[in-house]
């Protein structure tokens, strides 16, 4: 007994499949607009406790400084099981990004939603900027160390910004098999161990918006662009490797259709026999035949 994947591909014609067109329809519907505001709102409390827990209190010691990374995983846990239903609970441009070029997120919603993730953070960040002495202030922006350069930070960012999104990657697999499988502890624990391999050297950062709403409120840009480039490079290195190498589905025929920019079906038949297994790809196969003889005419 075992799982079938089966494959198939379609040419694309205009504009269809992951890059779909921008329907009035859908920016109607409620649940689209839910989704916007639970990326807004789980934004804002990620950046509200990170900021609350890094800015104050004194960094002297070891176990002071594992506050923050404690505080941002244990908020993260409980966000994606508050938002995770209902948009997705990404709360990343970075992921965002990753799950749009893995074409498990459609051009609108990857759109819409980063630009919710970096309201979110901008919102938060005058919050707390209006919240707490001025003193501060400095403390909000995540900082390259002054004993590292910009390209060591960038390394780390892309490192810890992969750990987590494989995470993701992985727990969004399993949970498409086994609905009960407890995903956000997976999560939480990764974007802890990502905090704390980077963190002495980067900020540990691993999302663009996180810093872009404390720069954008203090004004300080010192290498603000490698809170951008190595969160969203190591997000897309992350997804391509898992959706395309690891993922229960994946297999050449995908990996040849994303690179031809061809539509994707992917129908799995869940415990079948090999002889089963067999059937299901010749069933594939002639269901193949007249959409390629279509083509040829």
């Amino acid at each position: 007994m075992m799982h079938a994947i089966v494959i198939r591909t379609r040419k694309r014609s205009g504009i269809s499949g992951w890059q779909q067109r921008i329907s009035r329809k859908e920016l109607k519907k409620c649940t689209f607009w839910r989704s916007v505001l639970a990326e807004t709102l789980g934004t804002f409390m990620v950046v509200v406790v990170v900021l609350g827990s890094s800015c104050l209190g004194n960094r002297t010691s070891r176990s002071d400084s594992l506050l923050p990374v404690l505080a941002a995983g244990c908020s993260v846990v409980s966000l994606v099981q508050c938002f995770g239903e209902i948009s997705g609970a990404q709360l990343n441009p970075a992921i965002t990004f990753a799950l749009v070029c893995a074409r498990k997120l459609d051009l609108l919603h990857g759109m819409v939603f980063t630009v919710a993730q970096c309201v979110g953070s901008i919102c938060a960040s005058a919050f707390f900027y209006l919240s707490m002495p001025t003193t501060v202030s400095n403390q909000m922006v995540t900082r390259v160390s002054s004993e590292a350069n910009a390209g060591q930070a960038l390394a780390m960012e892309i490192f810890s910004t992969f750990l987590l999104a494989f995470t993701i990657f992985a727990v969004d697999d399993r949970r498409r098999r086994d609905l009960s499988e407890p995903g956000s502890l997976a999560i939480g624990f990764s974007l802890i161990a990502g905090s704390l391999s980077a963190g002495q050297v980067s900020g540990g950062s691993m999302n663009p918006a996180r810093s872009l709403g404390p720069a954008l409120v203090t004004g300080i840009w010192e290498y603000h662009w490698v809170y951008w480039i190595g969160p969203i490079l190591g997000a897309f290195l992350a997804g391509g490797s898992y959706e395309f190498f690891f993922a229960s589905s994946a297999s050449r025929e995908k990996l040849v259709a994303c690179l031809t920019c061809k539509d994707i079906e992917i129908v799995e038949v869940a415990s079948v026999s090999h002889s089963s297994l067999s059937t299901a790809t010749q069933n594939a196969a002639r269901t193949r035949q007249p959409e390629r003889k279509h083509e040829h005419s």
